[in-house]
């Protein structure tokens, strides 16, 4: 059985204070997740201080983001190994952000998603369609570009160590949310795609949704067979909010 997960992006939000007072609430909530995989995503700058909040609790606590390779010449990046020391044990990979903003193509995830298995982090790999994309009816071809063209560079057995979050673009930062519905067939064709590769993977991975998930429409989304928690993004800003999704 797939265990929930609840994961929270901070994205280039936070400051000290204001990260160890959200970090101090999540770990008081600690005892009440036991039952699911509840991780953070702070930016680098406060992962020292999920390590020394979150060490002794059952919450984890990952990158937004890394480089290639464990050291060299690439100013301003970070390595899967540095975030290693730090106690991380997840890492996003192919964020639509980092897609969009950074122009990170299909080649440089793959590379990146290998980077992140190479020092034994645990990629999220986050996939899905912009609006125009969705309006042509692409959404289907541009999930399977991009989750085919990692298989492609580190083959389907690296994703028993992966997770996968669907996020629609157009549904991000927008207020805009996919129905359960919508966002069920998009999961259901993410486990059918791997199933084609290897049926016992596609049965264990979790499938996040993300895209304006919040406390007021996380269950309904979590009802659906095939979504099996959330990468939140504005919502996991606030501890309550973020905790209610937690609970739902």
């Amino acid at each position: 059985m797939r265990k929930p997960m609840v994961a929270g992006n901070w994205k280039m939000n936070g400051t000290r204070e204001g990260a160890a007072v959200l970090l101090q609430a999540i770990k008081n909530s600690h005892q009440k997740f036991s039952d699911k995989e509840i991780v953070v995503f702070p930016s680098f700058i406060h992962l020292p201080l999920a390590e020394k909040e979150l060490s002794n609790t059952d919450i984890q606590w990952g990158a937004q983001n890394l480089y290639l390779g464990k050291s060299g010449a690439f100013t301003g990046e970070i390595s899967g190994a540095m975030l290693k020391e730090y106690g991380c044990r997840y890492v996003l990979i192919g964020h639509s952000e980092r897609r969009l903003h950074f122009h990170e193509d299909l080649n440089l995830i793959a590379e990146k998603f290998k980077s992140a298995i190479d020092v034994k982090l645990k990629p999220i790999l986050c996939v899905g369609e912009t609006k125009t994309q969705r309006e042509k009816n692409e959404t289907e071809k541009i999930i399977k570009e991009q989750i085919i063209s990692v298989i492609e560079k580190v083959g389907i057995k690296n994703f028993e160590e992966a997770v996968i979050a669907y996020e629609p673009v157009w549904a991000i930062g927008t207020g805009l949310t996919a129905t359960p519905a919508q966002a069920q067939i998009a999961h259901a064709f993410i486990r059918k795609l791997l199933a084609e590769q290897n049926e016992s993977i596609a049965t264990k991975i979790q499938l996040l949704y993300g895209g304006s998930v919040k406390a007021d429409n996380a269950a309904g989304l979590f009802l659906m067979p095939d979504i099996d928690g959330a990468l939140v993004g504005g919502a996991s800003l606030e501890a309550e909010s973020f905790l209610k999704i937690c609970e739902a």
